[in-house]
C-alpha cells in the first residue's frame, strides 16, 4: 500500500503552494482551503497565521 505524502504543489499555487497542495491532498477545492485559512488568520491574529504558513513553507518539501 502506497502512503500519501504532502508536497508543495507546482501547478496549483498562488503564494508558496501550501493551500493548493492541501486541497489536492484532502481532495477539497483549494479555494475553500484558502478562504478558511484567511478567516483563521483574520480571527486569530495575523502573526500566528503567517508564522504557521511560513513554517509550513519551509517544512513541506516541493514536488520533484
Amino acid at each position: 500500500m502506497e502512503t500519501k505524502r504532502l508536497y508543495r504543489s507546482r501547478t496549483n499555487k498562488i503564494f508558496a503552494e501550501i493551500c493548493g497542495e492541501l486541497g489536492e491532498y484532502f481532495k477539497i477545492d483549494p479555494v475553500l482551503i484558502r478562504l478558511v485559512w484567511l478567516l483563521v488568520v483574520i480571527f486569530t491574529g495575523f502573526v500566528p497565521g503567517i508564522l504557521a504558513y511560513t513554517i509550513a513553507f519551509f517544512v513541506v518539501p516541493a514536488k520533484k
